[in-house]
C-alpha cells in the first residue's frame, strides 16, 4: 500500500525517528512527526495523514485526546496506539477516543507495518491478547443504559445490505472477512460502513458496534 500517508506522534526522538525510517523504508510517506499532543493535532491537521501512529504518554495533551479530538474533526483518519503499556484500561480508552488499532512497543518491525497496512483499511489491530478484551467491552457498554435512539417515522433507514454489513461488523469480523463472507470488495464494505455512520449519525466502529450490540444484531 504504497503512497499511504503516514504520520508518527512519540515524546522519544529516537524512537519516532525509527519508526519513521521503518515506515519510510517500507514505501510508505512519512508526512510528519510530532513530540508533544498540541503539536501532533496542530501538525496532523495540516499535514492530513491517512494514518496516524500514536503514542498515548505525551507531554501537553494526552494521546487519547489527541486521538479524540482529531478522529471528532476527521472521521477518515485512522489512528494506531503505539504504545509501551497494555494495560486494559489504556486500550479501552484509546478505543473508546477513536483509535482504530493498538499495538504494544514490543511488537516488530513486521508486526508493526502489517498493523499499518490494516489500520488504514480500516480494519481493527490488537497486540495478540486485546482484541478479546475490546470486543468484551464493547458488549458491557451496549448493557448499559443509553440515551433513547429517535425511533420515529423520520428515522433513517438502512438497507438489507447495510444491515448486514453491521450485523457482521458487531460479530467483531474484519472488513476483510466482511468482504469474504459476503463475496463484494473491500472497498465496498467501507461505503457501507461510512454510509451507516451517517445515516445512524455516529462517529466511529466503537458506537457503530455498541449500536448493533444493543439491537442484538451481533445474535442475528
Amino acid at each position: 500500500m504504497t503512497g499511504l500517508k503516514v504520520m508518527v506522534v512519540d515524546d522519544h526522538p529516537m524512537w519516532r525517528d525509527a519508526v519513521a525510517r521503518d515506515l519510510a523504508a517500507a514505501g510508505y510517506e512519512v508526512v510528519a512527526t510530532a513530540g508533544d499532543g498540541p503539536q501532533a493535532v496542530r501538525r496532523a491537521r495540516a499535514a492530513a495523514p491517512d494514518v496516524l501512529v500514536l503514542d498515548l504518554n505525551l507531554p501537553g495533551l494526552p494521546g487519547v485526546e489527541v486521538c479524540r479530538e482529531l478522529v471528532a474533526a476527521d472521521p477518515a483518519l485512522r489512528v494506531l496506539v503505539l504504545s509501551a503499556s497494555g494495560e486494559h484500561a489504556d486500550v479501552l480508552e484509546a478505543v473508546k477516543s477513536g483509535a482504530t488499532g493498538y499495538l504494544v512497543k514490543s511488537a516488530s518491525t513486521e508486526e508493526l507495518l502489517a498493523a499499518v497496512r490494516s489500520t488504514a483499511a480500516g480494519d481493527p489491530v490488537f497486540t495478540p491478547g486485546l482484541a478479546g478484551l475490546v470486543l468484551g467491552e464493547y458488549r458491557r457498554l451496549a448493557a448499559e443504559p443509553a440515551p433513547p435512539a429517535p425511533d420515529t417515522p423520520d428515522a433513517p433507514r438502512l438497507t438489507d445490505r447495510e444491515t448486514e454489513v453491521l450485523r457482521l461488523v458487531a460479530k467483531g469480523l474484519s472488513y476483510k472477512q466482511i468482504a469474504e463472507r459476503l463475496v463484494i470488495s473491500h472497498r465496498t464494505v467501507q461505503n457501507h460502513v461510512q454510509n451507516t455512520l451517517g445515516k445512524l449519525q455516529l462517529h466511529n466502529r466503537v458506537e457503530l458496534v455498541r449500536y448493533a450490540i444493543e439491537r442484538g444484531l451481533d445474535d442475528a
